[in-house]
């Protein structure tokens, strides 16, 4: 039962090379990006087309409503689910993705991280309605010093969530993840039977940076800003979970007034994105088992691994 990882930071080449890979030795994708689970979300996420989507077989895509979100244990769980089936049809796994907590989730399990009360999500959802993130901040660098340092003032979700964990549990959620850290070290590549080959796609950061520009302004062209007001007309708030993130929530910001034109919202767009990349960097470093290729020099070496690791 072979599963091979396709894993990178944001626009590093990742859909592009794993459908090559599929066409042509064969096997299904199974995809482990946090935004491409959600239906309404589609030019913001760079979310693989359905001519695409029609060459390879995709799972774990438009599988929730951004009503409805999916945390790391509900997509584990869902997760191996499809990957078990498409093993048991004798067909390699490609898994696909940048978010690397979700991919650990799959491989390693979770850190135990109980079900906010619900108590507890009404207190938070109105303190940031009236307040921003800017108490949260505040309650975390107190009551979870390391979560604080952990996480950019930008990622309002995970911030708000380890103030609710603090909040209903009187612990911080850095120890769950230190405790948990701990263990992985004892599992050397995964709980699961499954030969692993982990292909982690990288390149200099000049480089980088100029496809995350131009991926940018590609959404901007494509109509990321008439998504957005189309998901507000639909009757979405903007305070979902999923539109928090990177692109969604500064065309939120443009349409609410805190920028003041389409161009500053797009420079916020692009230094949160490399943001975000770098965050996505030191999160895949810790993993000794990955064997990092240039994208686009190192396409051809790439193959080699994959058909020596297919034999």
């Amino acid at each position: 039962m072979k599963v091979i990882i396709v894993s990178g930071p944001t626009a590093s080449g990742k859909t592009d090379l794993s459908i090559a890979l599929a066409i042509k030795y064969g096997g299904e994708i199974v995809n482990f990006d946090s935004l491409l689970l959600y239906q309404e979300l589609n030019i913001g996420t760079a979310k693989p087309t359905p001519e695409e989507r029609s060459f390879v077989p995709h799972h774990m895509i438009d599988v929730r409503s951004i009503r409805n979100p999916m945390n790391a244990a509900d997509y584990a769980r869902t997760a191996i689910e499809e990957i078990n089936r498409i093993h048991e049809r004798g067909l390699v796994v490609y898994l696909v993705g940048g978010s690397g907590f979700y991919l650990q989730a799959v491989l390693k399990g979770m850190y135990d991280s109980p079900t906010t009360p619900n108590e507890i999500r009404e207190k938070s959802n109105h303190l940031y309605s009236q307040a921003g993130i800017a108490p949260f901040i505040e309650i975390l660098k107190d009551c979870d010093p390391l979560s604080f340092k952990r996480y950019h003032e930008n990622d309002h979700y995970r911030v708000r969530r380890a103030v609710e964990h603090w909040w209903a549990h009187g612990t911080a959620l850095s120890s769950e993840r230190e405790k948990k850290d701990e263990e992985n070290k004892e599992i050397p590549e995964s709980i699961h039977n499954w030969e692993i080959l982990h292909i982690h796609l990288d390149l200099p950061k000049e480089e980088h940076l100029k496809i995350i520009e131009r991926r940018t302004d590609k959404m901007i062209c494509e109509g990321l800003q008439s998504e957005v007001e189309k998901l507000l007309e639909s009757g979405f708030s903007g305070l979902e979970k999923p539109l928090q993130s990177i692109g969604y929530k500064e065309m939120l910001d443009l349409r609410f007034g805190v920028y003041k034109s389409i161009r500053e919202c797009r420079d916020r767009i692009l230094i949160s994105t490399w943001q975000l990349a770098k965050s996505q960097r030191t999160w895949f470093k810790k993993d000794q088992t990955r064997i990092v290729f240039h994208p686009l020099e190192q396409r051809d070496l790439v193959f080699a691994r994959v058909k020596e690791f297919l034999k």
